[in-house]
């Protein structure tokens, strides 16, 4: 058995152990400058959901079920950058930029797990919408807090177990073609175009998931919003009107951004798929949306713009008394 390089062989049969990221290798003369980009967005993400995690844990005003799927978006969005931003600010300051195989499948199976898990939050938080709109007397019964962590359970374990099929038979491939990914991770796209032979049941399996974890909670979704939109059109009053539509705004405006990048990116064929393309188009649901969710949910709820004015308040009040004796 002899190894070389990124493969090793044994007779006539090549397996490969590590993949290369390209990443943004192909502008050297911006790695440091993209370094900087990617750290300030990152520490705004971690920032931004650390911050709605913790008012809407100590707001009294904040203890409803809205908050509390929130509070498992902010959650998810923290874990969902960090599989991949981590590597990508280390890969950008160096010039071994290969990943084994098994953290490639690691790495990928936890983007997956995560992306799925936000899709599925998303679909409870647009069902707690529908139930405080549509049915705003039964809202405290239906909407109680047993239901509230069945729901969020339900969605964390269908997003662990949904992309374990897929993981293995990709990984359980024989890869015959360059090692290279003109990507910045393992994203599901780039490492299936190295796949040798036939690859419609994986392409078969990412379209079946793709249904599950992005077609479907966005058609309940959509037609949450289609019940709710008529609800409220149908109110007397228009500060009413006013009011249910703000508490729904910015949910819908995150739902557009990540269920549209999802689609484009996983529900197209195969044969569609440009690596440079995806690459420079992933960073708009990996980085970008990410760093936007917060500050969407904050400047367009009055609620948590209040408890984030009282947990600042608060912080500086602590600041004053620990300087002055």
């Amino acid at each position: 058995m002899e190894r070389t390089g990124q493969h090793f062989t044994l007779g006539n049969h090549t397996t490969l152990v590590e993949f290369i990221l390209i990443g943004f290798s192909d502008v050297p003369n911006l790695q440091g400058f993209l370094f900087a980009i990617f750290l300030i967005i990152y520490i705004v993400i971690l920032t931004g959901n650390s911050l709605i995690i913790m008012i809407t844990n100590i707001d009294p005003s904040l203890q409803i079920p809205m908050y509390y799927f929130l509070r498992n978006f902010s959650f998810l969005e923290i874990c969902y950058v960090s599989v991949t931003v981590p590597r990508l600010l280390a890969d950008l300051c160096r010039q071994n930029r290969s990943i084994s195989f098994l953290a490639c499948a690691f790495q990928m199976y936890f983007f997956v797990t995560l992306g799925a898990t936000e899709c599925f939050i998303l679909t409870a938080m647009a069902y707690d919408r529908y139930v405080a709109i549509c049915n705003p007397l039964l809202y405290p019964v239906i909407m109680n807090h047993r239901l509230c962590m069945q729901l969020a359970a339900a969605c964390w374990i269908t997003g662990i177990l949904v992309p374990i099929g897929l993981i293995y038979k990709i990984f359980s491939s024989h890869f015959c073609k360059s090692n290279e990914l003109n990507h910045f991770f393992c994203d599901v796209p780039p490492v299936v175009q190295p796949v040798c032979g036939d690859t419609f049941m994986i392409e078969m399996l990412i379209y079946v998931i793709a249904t599950i974890v992005v077609a479907v909670p966005f058609v309940l979704i959509l037609a949450s919003y289609g019940k709710i939109i008529s609800t409220i059109l149908k109110l007397p009053s228009a500060t009413g009107r006013a009011k249910a539509f703000s508490t729904c705004s910015s949910h819908l405006m995150v739902v557009s951004l990540f269920f549209g990048s999802a689609n484009i990116v996983y529900m197209e064929p195969k044969s569609t798929h440009s690596t440079g393309v995806d690459k420079y188009f992933s960073l708009f649901y990996t980085i970008l949306i990410p760093m936007f969710n917060p500050i969407i949910y904050c400047l367009r709820n009055k609620d948590v713009m209040v408890a984030l004015g009282k947990f600042l308040q608060f912080i500086q009040g602590s600041t004053k008394k620990q300087i002055v004796p």
